[in-house]
């Protein structure tokens, strides 16, 4: 089954009581919305890329600590199965099975990712024993 396309995003930034385009193909959204036209709109705050580029090293950095003999994409699944984060399928046969659910943009926001991260360190140092340089030296 091919992926439905997702929606095009696109980032306005507040000043004052107005929405500003950030860039020209944000602007070109517009385009044949007339003035004073109502529009409807999704406000979601942008995810912090820092803190997600971060928790993939975290994972990549105790793979390679470790010796773990999965990558940080598979080691990804299993934080989120031993932390909680699914989702709950009912199979036609009745059973109820947890899948790993997603930590995409769209499917959970900034403050439920951090708790979300918090829970892989812990988890990580508790099952592994592993905690990032990083954290040490913080």
């Amino acid at each position: 089954m091919a992926k439905r396309a997702d929606k095009p995003v696109y980032s306005f930034i507040r000043k004052g009581n107005v929405l500003v385009p950030e860039l020209d193909y944000d602007l070109r959204a517009l385009d044949g919305v007339a003035n004073g036209q109502r529009v409807r709109i999704e406000i979601r705050e942008w995810r912090n890329l820092d803190r997600l580029r971060a928790y993939w090293s975290l994972l990549h950095e105790a793979v390679a600590s470790t010796g773990m003999s999965i990558s940080a994409e598979k080691l990804h699944e299993v934080i989120k199965l031993e932390t909680g984060l699914v989702d709950l399928i009912r199979l036609p046969n009745g059973m109820t099975v947890a899948v790993p659910s997603s930590i995409a943009v769209d499917r959970m926001g900034e403050p439920e990712f951090i708790a979300f991260f918090q829970s892989a360190e812990e988890f990580l140092a508790r099952v592994y024993g592993f905690v990032s340089e990083r954290s040490e030296a913080a």
